[in-house]
C-alpha cells in the first residue's frame, strides 16, 4: 500500500501501511499524534494522543492517561482523503513518521496551503 502526499502540483508516493501525523496545537502549544492505517480505498484513525488538555483539545470520555499522555481511538469514519491546513501560528507544519523515519510537511517552505493524504496505488 502507498500513502500520496499532495500539495498543490507535487506529490510524493510513500510506500507505507501505516503512519503517524505529529503536530504542535495552535493555541495550547502542546504536541499531539495520530496513529493512521493506509488501505486501498481510505486512511483509518487508529490512535490520538495528546500529553494536556486546553482549549480545542477535548477528548473523549473513554481516553486513558498512561501517565505521560492521554490516549483513545478517535471515532471517525474511514476518510479517502485527509486535508490539513497550513498555519501561520504554527510555521514548523506537521511530522509525517513511518519505519521510524519523519518527514516535515506543510510547513512555511510549501507553497500550497493544503497538503492532502490519501491512499494510492
Amino acid at each position: 500500500m502507498s500513502l500520496c502526499v499532495v500539495a498543490g502540483v507535487k506529490t510524493v508516493k510513500l510506500a507505507v501501511a501505516a503512519f503517524t501525523l505529529i503536530w504542535t496545537h495552535s493555541v495550547e502549544r502542546t504536541p499531539w499524534e495520530e496513529d493512521w492505517i493506509v488501505t486501498p480505498e481510505a486512511l483509518i484513525a487508529r490512535e490520538a494522543r495528546i500529553t494536556s488538555i486546553g482549549a480545542g483539545m477535548e477528548m473523549p470520555d473513554d481516553a486513558v492517561f498512561d501517565g505521560h499522555m492521554w490516549r483513545w481511538t478517535p471515532k471517525l469514519p474511514p476518510l479517502p482523503r485527509l486535508d490539513l491546513r497550513r498555519s501561520d501560528v504554527i510555521p514548523e507544519g506537521w511530522k509525517l513518521c513511518f519505519a521510524s523515519e519523519c518527514r516535515i510537511i506543510g510547513g512555511h517552505e510549501e507553497t500550497a496551503d493544503v497538503v492532502s493524504l490519501q491512499p494510492c496505488e
